[in-house]
């Protein structure tokens, strides 16, 4: 069971001063911390689904539903009904879903495959060397920059930073005697805060273009949305958000969290040390760097040439290619290979046994995660086959469609709203192809152009990623976090997050109005502003 302290037992940090600001967070953390094991809470909030899909469909909740005939998912009579689990066939269906549900939870099979390549580089001492080697002389501003930054850039490989740099960053603060959820928090404010910010466009962008070119053809059946459309403001947002993500670790979160002591954590810490390189290490860094530019000269000749074999073979594009769909299978050996070298040189594996334990020693670290996915799957499948989720968010598009505002100003309350539903629906896409079909015909009346909209929705839906369960990741975000602090509540995570999304979105809906609205700067290539039928 969790413990917890009131507002006023929490320790404040080195400055031993706490700000109005300092003692909400303190408020929010000691509340939450009040709650039930993560574990306990999803398995409640599962069967909190169920009981209330029971108590919705009772009263005939229902909604219109927003997509147009013929779109993917759409009912059959045009509205949305809750499907209650509360029921003889529910309760057949969660008796036969009940293990698909765990299994085919995505973050499940992308942890557990891309640790067996991390696993390698980690236990032969590749990975602690190599952060030493760049941040070992490094100053405490620059080594949260580069974190803050690295987190933003990994979203082109997706999952590679929930999985490589959000451990790596609370690994790192912890060797250089920070605290390591200091490292945690920066790190996963750049991945999951940062999502829609980027120097280059990632997965995510076709899948986004795509919904927004079919609700925009709701108006103009021969508009255009391509993946690059966002692609300036997404490169402008990278430099503001590794900025305010900087600041607000340096400022607000470390201050907060104070000195770290090691008797908190719940593993062994001890291999967790900043020392100098030595001869040995040196040596096997320079043939690991070998070795990732071979790795690297290989994939390249997959996806570079337009005869490479994971190009996407219907239209010759990196877009949709298998390259990107498969990029777990490419960080295994991406860290396998060089993790393997590293060891050979330095003697800390030596043959196929060695490497088969470090794959074993990663995967007995995780029990922990298996056990939490198990029952957060659950409650993501519960709240999706009961249609409630989809429910709300169409609820809260209405909410706001009914202000009736006309005006620019009308983008702050639809970032707002973004941000609100997607504490509720965790999914980009899940979210924007139920609220796109409302939003983007409607602003295209009102003379706004599809790209602009877009982008707006982008800084909604990332923001509050880092403060919801409900984001696929976060339960793997909790089994992170509780190395290091062994009696973490949901509440500690939650308000060391919090004022990343209160500044990510003062700070980057400012910039979406001075950018598009000020400045009259396109937010992509070709993107226009306004709209005219």
């Amino acid at each position: 069971m969790t413990t917890s302290t009131s507002p006023s037992e929490i320790q404040p940090g080195a400055s031993g001063k706490k700000t109005a600001f300092t003692r909400f967070l303190d408020t929010v953390e000691w509340l939450g911390n009040l709650l039930p094991h993560p574990i306990t809470l999803f398995a409640m909030f599962a069967l909190g689904v169920i009981v209330l899909s029971g108590v919705a469909s009772f009263f005939g909740l229902s909604v219109v539903d927003p997509r147009p005939e013929g779109a993917a998912g759409r009912s059959a009579d045009g509205v949305i009904h809750v499907v209650n689990l509360l029921s003889g066939e529910g309760l057949r269906t969660i008796v036969t879903t009940l293990v698909t549900n765990f299994t085919g939870f995505a973050p499940l099979g992308t942890v557990l495959v891309a640790l067996l390549g991390v696993g390698i580089a980690e236990h032969s001492g590749l990975l602690s060397a190599a952060v030493r080697g760049m941040v070992l002389k490094a100053s405490k501003r620059t080594v949260t920059v580069i974190v803050v930054f690295a987190g933003i850039i990994s979203n082109t490989a997706s999952e590679l930073g929930y999985v490589v740099l959000i451990p790596l960053a609370a690994m790192i603060f912890h060797s250089l005697g920070r605290h390591p959820l200091a490292g945690l928090a920066a790190a996963f404010a750049g991945v999951s805060g940062g999502y829609s910010a980027n120097l280059l466009l990632g997965t995510v962008d076709p899948l986004l273009s795509g919904i927004t070119e079919s609700a925009a053809h709701m108006i103009d059946p021969n508009y255009v949305v391509g993946p690059e459309v966002n692609w300036y403001f997404m490169i402008i947002s990278t430099f503001l958000i590794t900025i305010v993500g900087s600041w607000v670790t340096l400022a607000i979160v470390e201050p907060k969290l104070g000195k770290y002591d090691n008797s908190e954590a719940s593993v062994d810490l001890s291999q967790d040390k900043m020392t100098e390189l030595t001869g040995d290490e040196k040596r096997g860094l320079k043939y690991a760097g070998f070795a990732v530019l071979g790795v690297c000269g290989l994939l390249a000749l997959t996806i570079v040439p337009e005869w490479g074999v994971l190009r996407n073979q219907e239209t010759g594009a990196v877009a949709g290619s298998p390259f990107l769909k498969g990029i777990v299978a490419l960080i295994v050996v991406f860290f396998a290979v060089p993790g393997f070298v590293y060891g050979k040189t330095v003697g800390t594996m030596k043959n196929d046994r060695d490497v088969i334990d470090a794959m074993s020693r990663s995967m007995g670290t995780m029990g922990m995660y298996i056990v939490l996915v198990f029952f957060a799957a659950q409650f993501v499948a519960f709240f999706k086959m009961t249609n409630l989720g989809t429910i709300f968010a169409v609820l809260g598009a209405e909410a706001l469609q009914s202000i009736g505002l006309t005006g620019p100003i009308l983008f702050l309350f639809f970032i707002m709203m973004c941000g609100v539903v997607n504490l509720s629906l965790g999914s980009a896409s899940a979210q924007w192809a139920v609220t796109a079909p409302i939003f983007v015909p409607m602003l295209m009346l009102l003379g706004y152009a599809p790209e602009v909209i877009q982008a707006a929705y982008r800084i909604g839906d990332s923001v509050t990623n880092i403060i919801t369960p409900m984001m696929s990741y976060f339960g793997l975000i909790v089994s992170f976090a509780t190395r290091y602090k062994k009696d973490l509540g949901m509440g500690t995570l939650i308000a060391t997050m919090i004022p990343y999304s209160i500044f990510f979105f003062v700070g980057w809906t400012a910039l979406f109005f001075l950018w598009v609205f000020v400045a009259g700067m396109p937010v992509g290539p070709g993107a226009a502003t306004y709209f005219t039928m």
